[in-house]
């Protein structure tokens, strides 16, 4: 397949993008094995698409192993992640667990199988990632995943608390990257559409119309198409946060504020924020 001019464009913004989140928070280091997990999805074939990209032409040294976890769906099509990695050379594993028929057999018909599902799943990653030796393990959240988790955390479970770019596992092993951290998910489904990879569906979480994170999906979509740059907003605002105005005394010492206590932007930030004009206030204030 030769690729177009808008998908040798889209593709280096891709690059560009995850090159920057990998910089910024520092998530590959040379000598560094990653375990990229590959759902048959858009996400992550353009995460493991993009990181040999950048391993071509890295400064650094590091090695990548493709990962699928064969869950037992019915219908799953078992040929087809293998054969994609074959085709690109990549170095890759296939585990095969029967989570599917544990998720049916334990969440009544109706219920989210999301957070069942996950905790197998994870267990069997970092499981595969100690016995392959790797000490990274990609995934391939995005941008609007990352602000979707934290208005789903905000609105459902009173946290202040998303997905972050970097976080080690719980157990102190390994280390989870997620390097499309800066990257829309609009451009990647562009992205995947132009580069044809054989995308497989899911048929646990993919398939549930009752999700609250589809509903904050279509939220946000309909937020950003009113108000172009909402997710992107929100998202700059994850990285600018100023504990002295939110309400948490473990984050700031509330109750020993004093006179002399520094704060940053003091009453200032409660003035409006200074946002872009559109057309049509630009002229109103004009006339």
């Amino acid at each position: 397949m030769t690729p177009s001019n808008s998908l040798l464009k889209l593709k280096k913004i891709l690059e560009s993008r995850t090159g920057k989140a990998i910089g910024d928070y520092n998530m590959i280091e040379d000598g560094d094995t990653l375990l990229v997990c590959v759902s048959g999805g858009k996400d992550s074939y353009t995460l493991l698409h993009i990181l040999l990209e950048l391993q071509k032409r890295a400064p650094i040294r590091f090695r990548v192993i493709a990962m699928n976890l064969d869950q037992k769906q019915p219908g799953f099509p078992a040929d087809v992640l293998p054969s994609y990695f074959a085709s690109i050379g990549v170095e890759h594993r296939i585990v095969e667990a029967d989570t599917y028929s544990i998720v049916k057999d334990k969440i009544p018909e109706g219920k989210t199988t999301c957070s069942l599902c996950s905790r197998l799943r994870r267990g069997i990653i970092y499981r595969t990632a100690k016995e392959l030796g790797a000490n990274k393990i990609a995934l391939g959240h995005h941008r609007d995943d990352m602000v979707h988790t934290l208005f789903l955390n905000m609105l459902f479970g009173g946290k202040l608390k998303a997905m972050p770019p970097k976080l080690v596992t719980d157990d102190h092993a390994h280390i989870v990257i997620r390097p499309l951290a800066y990257c829309s998910e609009a451009d990647i489904a562009r992205f995947a559409r132009g580069m044809e990879f054989p995308i497989i569906p899911c048929n646990l979480c993919g398939s549930q119309e009752n999700l609250q994170r589809q509903k904050i999906k279509e939220m946000m979509h309909d937020w950003d198409k009113r108000y172009p740059g909402r997710t992107e907003a929100v998202f700059t605002a994850m990285q600018n946060i100023v504990p002295s105005h939110l309400a948490d005394n473990t984050q700031f010492d509330f109750r020993n504020l004093t006179l002399e206590t520094p704060v940053d932007q003091g009453d200032i930030a409660f003035d409006a924020p200074e946002l872009p004009m559109t057309g049509s206030i630009a002229v109103r204030m004009s006339s």
